[in-house]
């Protein structure tokens, strides 16, 4: 009877000292442990309603107190409008023609994306990311998954982007940022969704002023009937050279865009600073079938630039797209390497890709590519990716 006591009595201490973990003043309600001790040394065991019934309530609040806590504080959470998402790539292949990457390498992409909201239609944005997918330093080298165009900063996380996006009125949207493209608010008429840098701008590589560096800002415009406009700036936010200065470079442009329910066409204009200030124009179209996986979606795409001194240069891009072959998503496309200079040699890129998404979290994209270089070997890129997002 006296092990039983022992025991007993440890059971009903444990809630108080539970109990004692809760934040708290201190009160005169605090808990009198003399009362367990005198209870349990009597020679039989009553009724637990014996006790005095404050001190129980005084336990079993703070027991509450802590357990609410506890649920409130939910995994993952950081405040009531942030929301975190995060997605991570695993790549594998080789490309042929690039000296020292024929074998077959392997790399790793992470990143973090954080939303908040403060008013419930604005949005604060931050791009935390890491990997060693891509080239390691600023030397112009092409290396083995730079075409994929992954995260190449390292095994330590690095911001990689900030903004915060905001409506003005019923109808315009604006946005202000650091390391973000000036052409964030765009609305680009291209529905072809390729895996690689190449393609992935629509002919748009220099009117999309989407170089991602120094300071960004825009605003976009419902004008009605279909129709979208927009505005974006990027420049050199640094203290060596300053905005809208001789010193640092500024990219402004502006795109209209028409979107019905199966076709789409948008005109882009940019103003770019560089060794040879350039302005661009860029067309693009878009048409998908009404029943899809009966024919692919077709994406066009065309741009011209007009240096200050140097030749006239032009590109073009068309992609096709099938959403529904089989499990998955089969896409080809055609089109220049980047801005050709009139008089120059063309180069030109080919991709296949499949996109299957294996469930809601995971994709795999295997791709192969042909991309040719001028007064160089041709590379021949054949890679497989696995996506992850959680």
């Amino acid at each position: 009877m006296r092990k039983f006591m022992k025991l007993f009595k440890s059971l009903l201490v444990a809630p108080a000292a539970l109990g004692l973990l809760a934040p708290m003043s201190a009160t005169a309600n605090e808990l009198n442990l003399a009362d367990f001790t005198d209870y349990s040394s009597s020679k039989e065991v009553k009724n637990i309603s014996e006790f005095n019934s404050k001190q129980l309530a005084v336990t079993n609040s703070r027991v509450d107190g802590l357990e609410t806590r506890i649920n409130n504080f939910e995994a993952g959470s950081f405040s009531e409008t942030t929301t975190a998402s995060f997605s991570a790539d695993f790549v594998i292949g080789s490309v042929d023609g690039i000296a020292g990457q024929e074998q077959v390498s392997t790399g790793y992409s992470f990143q973090i994306d954080l939303n908040t909201s403060f008013t419930g239609e604005d949005s604060f944005d931050v791009s935390i990311d890491a990997g060693n997918a891509g080239s390691p330093n600023d030397d112009n080298t092409f290396r083995t998954f730079d075409e994929l165009d992954l995260n190449d900063n390292g095994d330590g996380l690095t911001v990689d982007g900030i903004s915060y996006t905001f409506p003005v009125g019923d109808k315009t949207t604006v946005f202000v940022g650091d390391s973000v493209d000036g052409s964030s608010l765009y609305n680009t008429a291209c529905v072809y969704a390729s895996p690689t840098d190449t393609m992935d701008d629509c002919s748009l590589s220099g009117s999309g002023i989407e170089d991602g560096a120094g300071t960004a800002a825009g605003a976009s415009f419902e004008l009605g009937n279909g129709f979208t406009a927009a505005v974006g700036y990027t420049g050199d936010g640094s203290t060596a050279n300053g905005l809208m200065t001789r010193e640092g470079n500024d990219s402004i442009g502006a795109q209209l865009t028409y979107t019905d329910e199966s076709y789409g066409a948008s005109l882009t204009y940019a103003n770019v600073e560089g060794n040879d200030d350039t302005t661009f124009w860029g067309l693009n179209a878009y048409w998908t079938p009404e029943a899809t996986g009966s024919a692919p979606s077709i994406s066009v795409g065309y741009e011209w630039g007009d240096p200050t001194t140097a030749d006239d240069s032009t590109q073009y891009f068309v992609g096709l797209q099938w959403d529904e072959v089989g499990p998955g998503s089969l896409g080809v496309a055609l089109g220049n390497t980047g801005s050709i200079t009139d008089g120059a040699e063309e180069t030109t890129m080919y991709e296949v890709f499949y996109n299957y998404p294996v469930n809601d979290g995971m994709t795999i994209t295997p791709v192969l590519y042909n991309r040719e270089v001028a007064a160089a070997e041709d590379q021949t890129g054949i890679l497989v990716k696995t996506s992850f997002s959680f």
